[in-house]
């Protein structure tokens, strides 16, 4: 683990009183913890939970390299990054992290990268591989504009997408905004879950039931699809078991289960995070297929999102015509690379 202060004061911003330097994984989650910070921790995948259990299961082979810039005394953002070989990237894998993005006090991006880019510079560390960025992430809204100073090529380009829906106030609401087609079709089909046997939906929260909640989790993952099934390796495995103890111990897991007759038939793997649920992943047991058990817990996750008050929801990565059907809306993610001078 890298430790605190390594680096000395960056020459390269001496006179906006700047200071860069490297923090452990240790002090990420410190200064997330800080009620003090005006730091903008709005991307869920540089997270401490999230970083903490990547780091553990797939961290071999790299460095991390969690840079800290500090305005006089007072913390300006925060890049948690790692270094492969000559090339810097995100802490975390775009096959498990959505998204990435900086940690900044608003107001300060634009100083923030600048110090942070003739830091990189300064140790001759030229490639960055940003991974997948929302088109409003603060290190892709501010990175072109320094671009035109000459000290970075910028190249992007769009490589996926996400959906997000604003939540309304009741299930009644969302049903009233889909078109007549999709309402018709989606009472159909909880009408005929409920007619094959006695239907719950329940959420896990108690921490001493929930490793045995995950396997249970993990076993429906690996039912549904070959593809999924070669997706869970014994060290991804092991990846989900410490994220949803991680994310538990926060409390910021929600892991539901649709059980039909008492047994487990499909699981929807979420999280809430300023006022938003994210659908990270769900996995079912293929011989319910025709009663459409995959996608009806993620509708009742949704149901459940719209019942715990929450302002929207988002179903990440990935373009599927579910997400359309239900109402969300496509928003593009970016590949983006950076070649520093």
């Amino acid at each position: 683990m890298v430790s605190r202060h390594l680096c000395m004061e960056d020459t390269c911003n001496r006179e906006s009183s700047c200071q860069v330097s490297l923090a452990s994984l240790e002090d990420l989650a410190a200064l997330w913890r800080d009620p003090m910070a005006a730091l903008q921790w709005t991307c869920p995948f540089v997270l401490p939970p999230w970083l903490s259990s990547w780091w553990s299961v797939f961290g071999r082979g790299a460095q991390p390299l969690i840079v800290v810039v500090r305005e006089r005394r007072a913390i300006i953002g925060i890049a948690p990054l790692m270094l492969q070989g000559k090339t810097v990237r995100f802490l975390g894998d775009p096959d498990v992290c959505d998204y990435f993005d900086c940690i900044v006090v608003q107001g300060k991006e634009r100083l923030f990268f600048t110090t942070l880019l003739a830091h990189l510079t300064a140790q001759g560390l030229g490639e960055l591989d940003l991974g997948l960025l929302r088109p409003d992430a603060s290190i892709r809204m501010f990175l072109p504009d320094i671009e035109s100073n000459g000290a970075v090529q910028w190249c992007t380009e769009q490589e996926d997408v996400f959906s997000e829906l604003d939540l309304p106030a009741t299930w009644d609401e969302l049903l009233g905004k889909l078109d007549g087609k999709q309402r018709h079709e989606l009472r159909r089909k909880l009408r005929r879950l409920h007619d094959a046997g006695s239907v719950e939906f329940r959420r896990v929260d108690n921490m001493t039931q929930l490793p045995a909640a995950v396997d249970t989790f993990l076993s429906l993952f690996t039912m549904n699809r070959e593809d999924k099934a070669e997706f869970m390796t014994d060290a991804m495995a092991s990846f989900f078991q410490a994220l949803c103890l991680s994310l538990g111990k926060e409390g910021l897991l929600r892991l539901f289960f649709l059980d039909l007759d008492g047994r487990p038939v499909a699981s929807v793997f979420c999280f809430d995070y300023q006022g938003t649920r994210y659908l990270y992943n769900n996995g079912y047991d293929a011989a319910y297929q025709e009663l459409g058990v995959g996608l009806m817990s993620k509708v009742l996750s949704l149901k459940a999102a719209i019942d715990d008050g929450l302002g929207s929801y988002n179903f990440l990565k990935g373009g599927e015509v579910y997400k359309y059907r239900l109402g969300g809306k496509a928003i593009p993610l970016w590949r983006c690379h950076a070649t520093l001078f």
